[in-house]
């Protein structure tokens, strides 16, 4: 924050009765950050999709970031949320663990954006979770596409009943539970690690439900802020107040192993 512009908040804050994070106070740790700078890339959307009543893959489209954005290069630490805790501004974790290194788990989607919050304030910076398309952009060849790849049959629902089944059967042998410390699993094209493992990151993207007609044209289209897009191992739906997902609560596939989340920081100018 420049000095002008800190002076200023601060005769306001002090007109408010509250307190700035003083400019000589060691800012929170933070993880690396990598810079995302617009480009079109092959997306398929979010979303709950749905054509004459029966689930189908949502469509694939050409999608550029609105603006350049970083994000952190791993998710948040339990020893980095441990510091917004310690300042009164978070709750403690739901995760079972307080070992630093680990990432934090067992946070809600109201946990994340208390944390974007308080990070904001700290460092005058904007902090917010990313969206769905951002984290897709980020995760570039580790992005997992949950198409079925098969179209709903009228005369045959069968036909989708088990390959929704096959899915979710190849995702329960594909879990991985084991949390890692944060790095420590995998690296991807962008420099972005610790993608896809036992912890799901929340994003800002309300749950979409989309009717289509016969001839696959949008009908109707309703937004669910609510219930968020999280990002992992594959997409799930989950209100925003669970903290533990095996518990209930998750509207797409599998439940996820693990609540965590990773933010973007705007890019200034």
């Amino acid at each position: 924050m420049h000095a002008t512009a800190f002076m200023l908040a601060g005769a306001v804050a002090g007109a408010l009765g509250l307190t700035l994070w003083p400019q000589d106070r060691k800012l929170p740790d933070l993880p690396q950050m990598v810079r995302l700078d617009p480009q079109p890339f092959q997306h398929r959307l979010d979303g709950d999709w749905r054509q004459a009543g029966r689930s189908t893959d949502a469509p694939v489209q050409m999608t550029q970031l609105l603006a350049p954005v970083e994000i952190m290069e791993t998710p948040v630490s339990t020893g980095q949320w441990l510091d917004c805790v310690a300042a009164g501004a978070c709750l403690p974790p739901g995760g079972a663990t307080d070992r630093p290194d680990l990432p934090v788990t067992g946070i809600s989607w109201l946990d994340a954006v208390a944390y974007a919050g308080w990070l904001s304030e700290r460092t005058g910076q904007t902090w917010r979770l990313p969206s769905d398309a951002e984290w897709a952009f980020a995760a570039a060849e580790m992005f997992r596409d949950d198409a079925l790849g098969v179209e709903a049959d009228p005369d045959n629902p069968a036909v989708l009943w088990l390959a929704e089944y096959a899915a979710d059967a190849a995702r329960s042998r594909d879990l991985d539970r084991e949390i890692r410390p944060v790095g420590s699993l995998n690296v991807n094209s962008k420099g972005i690690r610790d993608l896809g493992g036992a912890v799901w990151e929340w994003t800002s993207t309300c749950l979409r439900r989309v009717d289509l007609d016969a001839a696959g044209r949008i009908r109707r289209q309703d937004e669910t802020c609510g219930i968020y897009i999280v990002e992992g191992l594959h997409r799930a739906a989950v209100a925003d107040f669970v903290r533990d997902p095996k518990s209930g609560g998750c509207s797409v596939g599998v439940p996820p192993a693990n609540l965590g989340f990773r933010l973007v920081r705007e890019v200034e100018g």
